[in-house]
């Protein structure tokens, strides 16, 4: 297999909108070419065994799909069938459970490979792009139990998404802020999560109305505010409504942070010097961080060897 009949899909990063897309807030993602996947016949080894055998467990369920009637596009199932049995895998330096996309970048890889009718990764319509996310939604199931649809959608397309609402959603421009001297950041926390047992909890949690009305009422605000401002070029409304968004996360969603870096978190707020957020469903894999002056958060968090994913 050669790039173009096996092409790599990226990692990506959810810079705004966890757990708010479900409840209509915006959400801005974008690629992290760090990370990347292909499906490979060539390869040996163990995790290639692994993953053939997980790419057996995949088909078996898009089978059931497709018997009950539910796939949601034509799929080459007898193709991706004798692919496996010469030893397909994904060929993946995407870290599973970490919040960047793994499972997403494997969907996309299969829609890719075996879609008899797809819709190209050039076609930037708005209802176009809804249409994927769809597909992808019922795609991805199988890995979370409940999937949005975005993750293998920007894995798919590889460009920056707005989401503006479940049915408006587009590729956009984010500025360049390449002589920035502040940073958008990566911290691993050292474990994986599990995003269907996070989610499990957030659902849980909107039970109570309380914290359906902070939700509605004070998340949608700070995390549509932070992407309007980042996408605007404006840092200081950016930074201004990090901070609350850091701090409402902290208060209401702290079973999604792992506990060591509860006070760590805490302190960057109090300091100013950062501000964390989830990267994703959190639990586990990375955290997602934000600083004016990324050296001297680089020198603050030191430990936690924080990789800088795009300048301010």
């Amino acid at each position: 297999m050669n790039t173009e009949t096996n092409p790599f899909f990226y990692a990506k990063v959810l810079l705004f909108g966890e757990y708010g897309i479900i409840k209509d807030s915006m959400g801005l993602s974008i690629p992290y070419a760090d990370f990347q996947g292909s499906l490979r016949l060539e390869g040996s080894g163990q995790e290639a065994r692994d993953s053939n055998h997980s790419l057996k467990r995949y088909l078996r369920a898009l089978r059931d799909l497709e018997e009950a009637g539910e796939l949601p596009c034509a799929l080459d199932l007898d193709r991706f069938e004798g692919d496996i049995k010469l030893g397909l895998h994904f060929d993946s330096s995407i870290p599973q459970g970490f919040g960047v996309g793994s499972s997403g970048a494997l969907v996309a890889a299969v829609y890719a490979r075996y879609a008899l009718e797809p819709i190209t990764k050039e076609a930037h319509t708005r209802e176009d792009i809804v249409a994927l996310k769809t597909l992808f939604s019922k795609l991805e199931g199988f890995f979370h139990g409940r999937s949005s649809g975005i993750d293998p959608l920007i894995c798919y397309l590889g460009l920056p998404l707005l989401i503006e609402s479940p049915e408006r959603l587009g590729t956009v421009q984010i500025p360049n802020g390449e002589t920035g001297k502040g940073g958008i950041f990566l911290i691993s926390s050292g474990q994986p999560g599990s995003t269907q047992s996070m989610v499990n909890i957030f659902l849980e949690k909107m039970k109570h109305e309380g914290f359906r009305t902070m939700l509605k009422e004070q998340f949608v605000r700070y995390n549509d505010a932070c992407i309007k401002a980042f996408l605007q070029g404006k840092p200081r409304s950016l930074f201004r409504n990090l901070k609350e968004l850091s701090a409402l996360l902290l208060d209401n969603f702290s079973p999604m942070i792992p506990d060591r870096f509860h006070q760590l978190w805490k302190e960057g707020i109090d300091s100013g010097d950062y501000y964390l957020k989830l990267c994703g469903s959190g639990g586990g894999g990375y955290i997602l961080g934000f600083a004016r002056d990324f050296e001297k958060a680089k020198a603050r968090l030191s430990e936690y060897q924080p990789e800088l994913i795009h300048r301010l």
